[in-house]
């Protein structure tokens, strides 16, 4: 008999005696990927970390390297905005939230609702979202940047950055869809209402995870107790806030594994739906 010679598959130069133990295919020491039982080829390997299952969060988003980067950059934005407002005062009437026209030591400024009628005049319904970012005291944005720092890192861990930033951005339009229903004649601002959606999140979460409830209930009230005894605080805009971010939570926390994404953001859309017909609701009352 004769021996027959077996060269790896990669280098055809290179006698071996190994084989890969998925494929069976020769390979030499330079192809040998250590497995927990034998060695296996490249091809072999890559093909496992493609089909393997990738690593989520509790509610199902992709793990990030940085787990806390959209905190991050929503910080950013709000102090961005916050140095421009000192540099440019009257940015706050321009980015401000009110429903009609709005009278200023300097003038009148355009609310959602235009102040003039016919299509050619649209509300500046942009207001909603660009009041969401805008402060102009140090001690309102000190404040607000901190507890989202607090209570934001540890819920975009937990959710994921998709649907972390959903939660902000729906809470916040949910807290300025309640002011322009309950107070549109007064300037609004702030990052307040999406973090209370925040908070709302939080509580929905650690009842779902089965954990103690006492401090973040605690702290919640603590806020609330704030919210309705300190002046020139818009409670509605953090009731809003809060109910919103309860809403999205509770779909995104209790959604059935097997149609998870479905459901989670089909609960982001309802809820956007609700915000959009309150609001237009409000204008139409506004305008009436």
């Amino acid at each position: 008999m004769m021996d027959q010679t077996v060269c790896c598959y990669r280098h055809p130069d290179r006698e071996t005696g190994i084989r890969c133990t998925r494929c069976e295919r020769p390979i030499c020491p330079d192809c040998m990927v250590s497995a927990s039982v034998g060695f296996q080829c490249p091809e072999c390997v890559r093909e496992a970390g493609r089909t393997a299952p990738q690593p989520r969060t509790v509610a199902g988003g992709a793990i990030a390297g940085d787990q806390r980067l959209v905190t991050k950059i929503l910080i950013g934005l709000n102090l961005a905005v916050f140095l421009a407002v000192l540099a440019n005062k009257d940015l706050v009437n321009q980015l401000g939230l009110f429903g009609p026209c709005f009278t200023f030591d300097n003038g009148t400024a355009q609310g959602v609702v235009h102040c003039g009628v016919g299509a050619d005049h649209p509300g500046q319904w942009y207001r909603m979202i660009t009041s969401v970012f805008l402060h102009q005291e140090f001690a309102h944005i000190g404040f607000n940047m901190l507890a989202l720092w607090w209570i934001g890192a540890p819920l975009e861990a937990v959710l994921g950055r998709a649907r972390y930033l959903a939660l902000y951005l729906i809470s916040g339009l949910g807290g300025s869809a309640l002011v322009l229903l309950l107070a549109p004649d007064t300037l609004t601002l702030g990052a307040s209402g999406a973090i209370f959606g925040l908070f709302g999140a939080t509580a929905v979460f650690v009842k779902r995870l089965r954990q103690d409830m006492r401090p973040v209930l605690m702290l919640l009230g603590l806020n609330l107790l704030f919210t309705f005894t300190w002046s020139n605080i818009s409670w509605q805009g953090h009731i809003g806030g809060l109910v919103t971010g309860v809403l999205v939570a509770i779909g995104m926390a209790y959604a059935p594994r097997e149609r998870r994404r479905q459901v989670q953001w089909g609960t982001c859309v309802a809820v956007l739906v609700a915000v959009i017909a309150v609001s237009a609701y409000a204008v139409s009352q506004i305008s009436g």
